[in-house]
């Protein structure tokens, strides 16, 4: 008789772009898949359209501590990827306080959140390429982190936070540094997705420019 427990795992950030893939793969490997979502009028489950109905949905916010306790509770997760995040680098310099909530503290309240509620939990972070902003060369683990935005501040706040539980409670805590990647579920306010949307309007006759915004602004 095979008494095994399905592996349990919850993503923040599950409709964009990564937590989407990350769903995917996840529910292949035989995952029972929560999905944490704050509470909206209208929902965008675009990108997991697909396997929706294969997806538990819990009610969760990362600006408030309580309702993340109440969704690991719920789910009895093996393992958490966060990669939820205010992740529009530009947009953090108009809401730089909201982008430090979310992005950098809202980590804090998930770490707590697992260690509150006491049991093992394998916990995966998304760090940014954004954290060593100014540098020169090519960086690795060694490099020395310089951020040039509020957002990526916010990142190496929760990137330390995650490493600090890890050294301090024993943790399993691990994070990723990501840099720039892309997919067709990218969202429309990134260059690239600006680009391959203004080449498909133009060869549909829609439109007959394509429109960037800053051509100005300097990225890796």
């Amino acid at each position: 008789m095979n008494n095994i427990r399905q592996k349990r795992a919850i993503i923040t950030g599950i409709t964009g772009m990564d937590g989407s893939h990350l769903a995917d793969f996840l529910l292949s490997k035989g995952y029972k898949v929560f999905g944490l979502e704050r509470h909206v009028s209208t929902k965008n489950r675009i990108n997991i359209k697909h396997i929706e109905d294969k997806i538990t949905f819990l009610s969760g916010d990362l600006t408030d501590q309580q309702s993340l306790l109440r969704a690991i509770k719920e789910a009895e997760p093996d393992e958490i990827y966060n990669l939820a995040a205010q992740s529009f680098v530009a947009e953090s310099w108009n809401t730089p306080v909201s982008t430090g909530d979310i992005t950098g503290l809202g980590v804090l309240r998930l770490l707590e959140a697992i260690r509150e509620y006491g049991k093992p939990v394998k916990f995966y972070q998304a760090s940014s390429s954004e954290m060593f902003g100014q540098m020169s060369g090519v960086a690795d683990e060694n490099t020395i982190f310089y951020p040039r935005s509020p957002y990526g501040v916010a990142k190496v706040y929760a990137h330390w936070i995650t490493k600090n539980y890890r050294e301090s409670y024993g943790m399993f805590n691990c994070c990723g540094i990501l840099f720039n990647h892309e997919s067709e579920r990218r969202g429309y306010q990134f260059v690239t997705r600006k680009i391959t949307d203004g080449v498909a309007k133009i060869y549909h006759g829609v439109s007959n420019k394509i429109e960037l915004g800053n051509l100005d602004a300097v990225r890796d």
